[in-house]
């Protein structure tokens, strides 16, 4: 499995990890953030497609913010896949 740490910007949340082997996401992980809700997310996630997930989370906004954790893993993730 490739592991990928990718540094969110402009949200709560510090640090996301995650793995993606054959193209799904295994072990999504963030450090902060709204603790309940990213648990969910990881739990969601596992297994998922990579590029549909990025393609179904980018553009989703926490608040004023311009961005969430959500946007924040879409884009490691697009990051990622490059």
């Amino acid at each position: 499995m490739e592991k990928h740490t990718y540094i969110p910007q402009g949200v709560c949340a510090r640090k996301i990890e995650f793995e993606i082997e054959d193209g799904k996401l295994h072990n999504v992980k963030f450090t902060g953030g709204c603790d309940g809700n990213t648990k969910a997310i990881s739990k969601l996630l596992e297994g998922a497609d990579a590029a549909q997930t990025a393609e179904i989370l980018k553009g989703n906004l926490c608040g004023v913010k311009g961005t969430s954790c959500a946007d924040q893993l879409a884009k490691g993730i697009m990051e990622a896949l490059r």
